[in-house]
């Protein structure tokens, strides 16, 4: 018998209410687990694929609660699985969606990749994650985010800037304009903010020699030179302040200015995002040990 809404919310409730902390008594947080692998399951043999997955989301934050890393990383590739195979279904049956099961599948991947420590493995499943999501820029994008964040992790730093280079240049490309406007508008406009400033401090990391620079590197680069003319008006997706403070970033680099750019480090802290803040930290610490990084 296939199972309806009501059956699987009542005894997913159920199993979920065991968790709940009462007065004098610990939840039983391994029987919820089992029980929630269980009901995952019959809804699997059910195909209520969606349902399973859902399941198997409770149990890797059971098994999250009993710091057992590998089980919670088990639970989540297999609601990754139970998604991606709904998403698949849905596209066959040609019905309309958004492709909500496809991220969910993309998520839970990420999240037992984070567990496990794959990295590796990580970056194959967002750039095929990215090819399939072509159609769809936004999800495309977010997919080589995570692609360029599995290559800096793994200090590929020059793989990292080349994702980030392909992203900007999507983003422009594929972004939504107002008339009159050069530059996207939403969540294209964070992703193009979020490359130039990513891709100015890779290139202050790598610092690669004039005859090994690529063009779109060195334009960028050029952008920042304090002897072109009104520079911010070809980066106005930046805000002023941070747009001159990378220009000072760059300049400390080009100085070798190891105190500057200890200043700069405190002042840009606030503006970047955790990842910038960790390349941040890498241009400071090459300046102050060279290890001969280059493209």
């Amino acid at each position: 018998m296939m199972a309806t809404d009501g059956d699987f919310l009542l005894r997913y409730r159920a199993v979920s209410n065991k968790l709940k902390k009462r007065f004098l008594r610990k939840p039983n947080v391994a029987e919820a687990s089992e029980q929630f692998g269980q009901l995952a399951k019959e809804l699997k043999q059910q195909d209520c694929l969606q349902y399973a997955g859902f399941c198997n989301l409770a149990m890797a934050r059971c098994e999250q609660t009993l710091f057992n890393a590998s089980g919670e990383a088990m639970a989540l590739t297999e609601a990754a699985r139970l998604f991606l195979q709904e998403e698949k279904d849905t596209q066959h049956l040609k019905c309309p969606g958004f492709e909500e099961h496809l991220q969910a599948a993309i998520n839970c991947y990420s999240f037992a990749i984070k567990d496990m420590n794959k990295l590796g493995e990580a970056l194959v499943y967002f750039q095929r994650a990215a090819e399939l999501q072509t159609q769809v820029p936004i999800e495309c994008l977010l997919s080589l985010g995570y692609v360029a964040s599995c290559k800096i992790m793994t200090r590929d730093y020059d793989g990292a800037l080349a994702v980030f280079t392909e992203m900007q240049l999507l983003a422009q490309e594929k972004g939504l304009h107002t008339p009159g406007n050069t530059v996207p508008v939403g969540a294209f406009l964070d992703v193009i903010v979020k490359c130039e400033v990513s891709r100015v401090l890779l290139l202050m990391l790598l610092q690669p020699p004039p005859q090994k620079l690529f063009p779109e590197h060195a334009q960028t680069l050029e952008k920042y030179d304090w002897e072109a003319f009104d520079s911010h008006s070809h980066v106005n997706y930046l805000t002023e302040e941070v747009f001159l403070l990378l220009q000072s970033v760059v300049m400390a680099c080009q100085e070798n200015d190891l105190e500057s750019l200890k200043i700069l480090q405190v002042e840009l802290w606030p503006l970047l995002t955790a990842e910038q803040n960790h390349l941040l930290h890498l241009v400071l610490q090459e300046m102050i040990s060279p290890s001969g990084q280059g493209i």
